[in-house]
C-alpha cells in the first residue's frame, strides 16, 4: 500500500492507487483480501527449527561486509605510526572535535588533545591515543589503564582510544571503571566510522529502474 523512503515521507504503491479508485464496498473487500494474503505470507515465512535465525544477516551480505572492513583495516595498518595518528585526528575532527596533535616520541601517551562538543553550548576536554596494531591483536586492560593515567596528567575529562585491533573484555571494563572514562574504538567500529563520514570509503549507488515506473500515468 505505502512505502516510506525516509521518515514522514510516504509513497502510494500501484496496488494502493488501484484500491483508492474503487467504490467503498469493493475497496473494503479488496483490503480484507490483501490483509489475508499478507498474513498468509508472513506465516509461510516463519522460520522452523531447521532454519537459520532470521535476525542473522544473509551470509553473502555478511561476508561482503567483512571484506570491505578488512580492506580498510589492512590499509590503515599499512600506514606509518605518524600517518595513522594524523588520520585518527582527522576522523575525529570530522565529528566536530577540535584537536591538536601532540604525538611523537615525547607525547607521554597522548597523541592528540582538545575539545569535543557535548551540546551546542558545552564542550569537554578530551585526550586521544591511536594504536596502529595488527588487526588480529587484542588490546588488554593495561593499555587502557595507562592511557587513563596519561589523560588525567594531561587534564582531560574524557579519553578516546583508537586501534585497528580489538579490545579484551577486561579492557572494556577498565574503560568505564574509573575516571576519566575512555571511549574505545576498535577496528570494526573504526571502519564503520570511516564509512559513515565517507573518509576513504565510498559506496557504489545501485539504481532500481523499475521503482520509478510508479510515477507513470496511464
Amino acid at each position: 500500500m505505502f512505502e516510506s523512503p525516509r521518515r514522514s515521507l510516504f509513497l502510494l504503491t500501484e496496488t494502493g492507487a488501484a484500491i483508492a479508485e474503487m467504490a467503498d464496498g469493493e475497496a473494503a473487500a479488496a483490503l480484507l483480501e490483501l490483509d489475508n494474503t499478507v498474513r498468509k505470507n508472513r506465516r509461510a515465512k516463519k522460520p522452523t527449527a531447521s532454519t537459520i535465525d532470521t535476525d542473522e544477516p544473509d551470509q553473502d551480505d555478511s561476508e561482503d561486509d567483512e571484506r570491505w572492513k578488512d580492506q580498510v583495516l589492512q590499509t590503515l595498518h599499512a600506514l606509518s605510526p605518524d600517518a595513522f595518528e594524523r588520520f585518527c585526528l582527522y576522523l575525529l575532527r570530522s565529528f566536530g572535535m577540535e584537536l591538536k596533535r601532540v604525538g611523537g616520541p615525547n607525547d607521554e601517551g597522548i597523541d592528540g588533545i582538545g575539545t569535543a562538543p557535548l551540546t551546542d553550548v558545552l564542550t569537554t576536554t578530551v585526550a586521544v591515543q591511536a594504536k596502529r596494531y595488527e588487526p588480529s591483536k587484542t588490546v588488554g586492560r593495561e593499555t587502557v589503564a595507562l592511557f587513563q593515567s596519561d589523560a588525567v596528567a594531561a587534564g582531560a575529562e574524557h579519553g578516546v582510544l583508537i586501534t585497528t585491533a580489538r579490545f579484551s573484555k577486561p579492557a572494556r571494563n577498565a574503560a568505564l571503571g574509573r575516571t576519566p572514562t575512555i571511549d574505545l574504538i576498535d577496528g570494526d567500529r573504526l571502519a564503520e566510522l570511516c564509512d559513515k563520514q565517507s573518509v576513504g570509503v565510498s559506496r557504489q549507488p545501485v539504481v532500481d529502474a523499475s521503482w520509478f515506473g510508479r510515477f507513470e500515468q496511464d
